[in-house]
């Protein structure tokens, strides 16, 4: 009885370690997804401007805005594809970016505060 609970130990030890160590998929494949997942990029809203006025990031990429200014701005599109709030300072806004394009953005309470997110 004993010899067969060994059997059965070892049998689940080396079924766990294959387990571990099985290929799930290429590790490329996993780095490319991790990256695409993690695209990350900021824009600081500071002295009534936005930096940098122009970005460029790959499509899936999430544009965080941070106001750090003292008093309220908003970032909003120019053709309506995002629009948010009026952020007092250190409030953020964030969209993720997931067609290829140019969108340009101003601030609706101080017009001629403009940017631009180029997605590749």
């Amino acid at each position: 009885m004993r010899r067969n609970f060994c059997r059965i130990g070892v049998s689940v030890a080396v079924i766990t370690l294959l387990a571990m160590f099985a290929p799930v998929g290429r590790v490329g494949d996993a780095v490319a997804a991790q990256e695409k997942a993690a695209a990350t990029a900021e824009v600081k809203i500071d002295n009534f401007s936005f930096g940098p006025a122009a970005l460029t990031v790959p499509a899936g990429t999430t544009v965080t805005w941070t106001n750090r200014d003292d008093i309220p701005h908003t970032v909003v599109s120019t053709d309506g594809v995002f629009k948010s709030k009026a952020l007092d300072t250190d409030d953020k806004f964030s969209f993720v970016f997931t067609k290829p394009g140019t969108y340009p953005y101003f601030c609706s309470i101080h017009p001629k505060m403009t940017g631009q997110v180029i997605v590749k």
